[in-house]
């Protein structure tokens, strides 16, 4: 497995932070190579992207989501890959947004990327893309503001 983590400062509160990352949909206005995200239900994404020319298709659940700190997921079919963000109030309207990530790379073109730093900038620019967002926004297009406890092992 390899591994990222990113952070970007956003001039926001923390609840438009974490709002509008919980509108999954949106994703593709700023995470490149994203085309499409449903939301299935309250703890299932469908997404459909394309990396390094590759498209794939496959379904991520949401395992452990608190309002204002924090949402994981993981894959549940195709490559494996799970992460996290999490939210940090830095003040009254600024917000840390921390992103982390693990997957295994496929192929020989994924494997090459990862070793290059493909997936690490990829990360840092759609952070960037999400602030940008996000601030020239000023609020929020949605928010789901309910919770998904994390599995008992």
């Amino acid at each position: 497995m390899s591994g990222v983590t990113e952070h970007v400062d956003v001039s926001v509160p923390i609840r438009t932070a974490y709002d509008q990352w919980t509108q999954f949909e949106e994703f593709p206005h700023f995470m490149e190579g994203v085309e499409e995200v449903r939301q299935i239900d309250d703890k299932t994404t469908h997404w459909r992207v394309e990396i390094a020319g590759v498209k794939r298709e496959f379904d991520a659940e949401i395992t452990e989501q608190l309002p204002d700190e924090r949402v994981a997921w993981r894959s549940v079919d195709g490559s494996q890959q799970a992460g996290v963000v999490t939210f940090h109030r830095l003040d009254e309207n600024s917000t840390r947004v921390t992103l982390q990530l693990e997957f295994e790379p496929q192929g020989v073109v994924e494997q090459a990327g990862d070793k290059l730093g493909v997936v690490k900038r990829r990360a840092k620019g759609d952070l960037d893309r999400f602030k940008q967002f996000i601030e020239r926004r000023g609020q929020e297009t949605g928010a789901w503001r309910g919770q998904v406890d994390r599995p008992q092992p």
